[in-house]
C-alpha cells in the first residue's frame, strides 16, 4: 500500500470494543469485498470492507475474520488468509503471510482459508449465536451479491439451528467515533487535499478544461500516497455548479464563471471531503462575493452548532433558520416566503437544497445514526450552498470538522484557503 503501517494498538482496540458488545456464547464473521469484474478478464480495483479493516487493518482480498466470545473474560480472535504460493505472487507479488498478518492486525491465530470449514465446523459448536454482517448505511442501494453475503447465505443454510445476530448496529456506533489514530488518518488525508487545492490555484484560469484540474488534483494525490480520491470529484465551473452530483467534468471554463470543487484526498481508507468555489478569472464579481460571503458565514455557524448531545436533524433545522436569514437579507425569498412554509418544504430549500452534515471517515458517508445525539470525535462535513440557476451559478463551501466537548469543533481543513482575499492573492500570485 502506499500510505506508512497503521499502528495495529488501533485494531486491538477496535476489536476488544466490538467483542465488549457481542452476546456470550457468540461468534462474528467479517469478510473481505470480492474483487468486482468490468468485463472479459478485466476488474475494478480492489476496495477492501471498511468494516473489515476497521477490525483488522489488512487490505486484502479472501481474508475472513472470526471473533468469538465465550463470556466477558474468553474470547479468540482468528484470521483466515489464502496461502502465498510462487505463481501468485510472480503474478501478483506478494500476499501477506502469518507472520506479515500478524503485524498489521496484531492477531496471532492465523490459518489459510483451505482450511475454513474444518476450522469451522469444530469452533461453531457450542456457540449458540452468529452475528452477521449486512449493510445497513441509510444511503446504501445494493444491488450485487457481495462476499460477505453469499459467506452469510452459506452460514443460514448449513447452520439453520443457530440463533443470528446483526454486527452492523454494533459497527455504527463504534466506527462513528474517532480513535486519535484515525483522526490523524483522516487529518494527513485533508493535508493531501489541500496540497491539492493550492496547486490548482495557481493553475486554473479561462480556458482550462475541467478535466483537466481533475487531473491537477489527481497528480497531487498520488505524490502525496494517495491511491486516489476520495469520491469521483465534482470540477463545475459555469451553469455546472448548480448540479449537485456533476462529475463529467467535462466542460472548459470561462472568464466570469465560478468553479465549484468538491474534491477530496483518501489516505489509509479514511475519506476527506472538501468544497471550495473559487473564480476562473481570478477576481469574483460583486454578486458572487454576496452570495459566498453569506455561504461561508452560514458554515462558521453551523460548525459552531456541532455540540455533543444535538441530534442531526436538530443541527439541520438550526442551520436552515441561519440560511432562511441569509437569503432574506439577499432577497432571494421573502418574510412571505418563510410565514408560508412547512416543515416538510422550508422556503430555504428553494435555493439550498441538501443536507447540512453527514459523518466522515472509512467512507465519505461515513457509519453513524443520525437519530443518536452527536458525540464527542464524531467527524462531519459541514457544507451549506446557494445554487442561483437563473443567474447560473451555485456556491457551496465545506470543511471537515471533529466534535469537540468544551468548545467549538476542530476543523481539520483549517489551512485550506476559504476567505475571499487569500484564494484571489494565491491565484494572481
Amino acid at each position: 500500500m502506499k500510505y506508512f503501517p497503521i499502528d495495529n494498538s488501533l485494531f486491538l482496540l477496535n476489536r476488544k470494543k466490538f467483542i465488549a458488545k457481542m452476546k456470550s456464547n457468540s461468534i462474528a464473521f467479517f469478510n473481505s469485498n470480492d474483487k468486482y469484474p468490468v468485463s472479459a478478464d478485466t476488474t475494478l480495483p480492489f476496495e477492501q470492507h471498511r468494516d473489515l479493516f476497521y477490525l483488522t487493518g489488512i487490505n486484502q482480498e479472501e481474508t475472513i475474520l472470526f471473533l468469538f466470545k465465550e463470556n466477558e473474560r474468553v474470547f479468540k480472535e482468528i484470521i483466515f488468509l489464502t496461502k502465498p504460493n510462487d505463481l501468485l505472487t510472480h503474478w501478483e507479488g506478494a500476499r501477506l503471510n502469518k507472520k506479515n498478518a500478524k503485524s498489521v492486525s496484531g492477531i496471532s491465530e492465523i490459518y489459510w482459508l483451505s482450511d475454513l470449514e474444518k476450522i469451522i465446523e469444530k469452533l461453531i459448536t457450542g456457540n449458540e449465536i452468529l452475528y452477521i454482517n449486512q449493510n445497513e448505511h441509510y444511503r446504501a442501494k445494493v444491488e450485487t451479491e457481495t462476499r460477505e453475503d453469499r459467506f452469510t447465505n452459506w452460514l443460514k443454510k448449513k447452520y439453520t439451528f443457530k440463533n443470528y445476530e446483526r454486527s452492523n448496529p454494533i459497527l455504527q456506533k463504534l466506527r462513528s467515533v474517532k480513535h486519535p489514530i484515525e483522526l490523524e488518518l483522516i487529518q494527513e488525508a485533508c493535508n493531501i487535499t489541500e496540497k491539492g487545492f493550492r496547486r490548482i490555484l495557481n493553475f486554473v484560469r479561462p480556458g482550462v478544461w475541467e478535466y483537466e484540474i481533475e487531473a491537477e488534483f489527481s497528480c497531487e494525490f498520488l505524490k502525496n500516497r494517495s491511491r486516489k480520491f476520495a469520491y469521483s470529484p465534482i470540477i463545475a465551473s459555469g451553469v455546472n455548479s448548480n448540479i449537485l452530483h456533476y462529475i463529467e467534468n467535462n466542460n472548459q471554463c470561462k472568464d466570469g464563471d465560478v468553479l465549484l470543487l468538491d474534491v477530496g484526498a483518501e489516505y489509509a481508507n479514511y475519506s476527506s471531503d472538501m468544497t471550495r468555489t473559487i473564480p476562473v478569472s481570478g477576481k469574483f464579481t460583486k454578486r458572487q462575493k454576496l452570495i459566498y460571503n453569506s455561504v461561508l458565514h452560514v458554515k462558521n455557524e453551523a460548525t459552531k452548532l456541532l455540540r455533543p448531545g444535538i441530534i442531526w436533524k436538530e443541527h439541520y433545522n438550526e442551520v436552515g433558520k441561519i440560511m432562511s436569514s441569509e437569503l432574506l437579507k439577499l432577497g432571494l425569498i421573502s418574510k412571505a416566503d418563510v410565514q408560508n412554509q412547512t416543515e416538510k418544504n422550508p422556503a430555504f430549500k428553494k435555493y439550498f437544497t441538501h443536507g447540512v452534515s453527514h459523518h466522515l471517515g472509512l467512507d465519505t458517508h461515513d457509519y453513524g445514526d443520525l437519530n443518536d445525539p452527536i458525540e464527542e470525535n464524531m467527524v462531519f462535513t459541514v457544507e451549506p450552498g446557494i445554487y442561483l440557476k437563473d443567474e447560473k451559478f451555485g456556491i457551496r463551501l465545506e470543511d471537515n470538522v471533529v466534535v469537540q466537548k468544551n468548545s467549538d469543533p476542530i476543523n481539520l481543513m483549517k489551512n485550506i484557503p476559504i476567505e475571499i482575499e487569500e484564494i484571489e492573492d494565491l491565484m494572481n500570485a
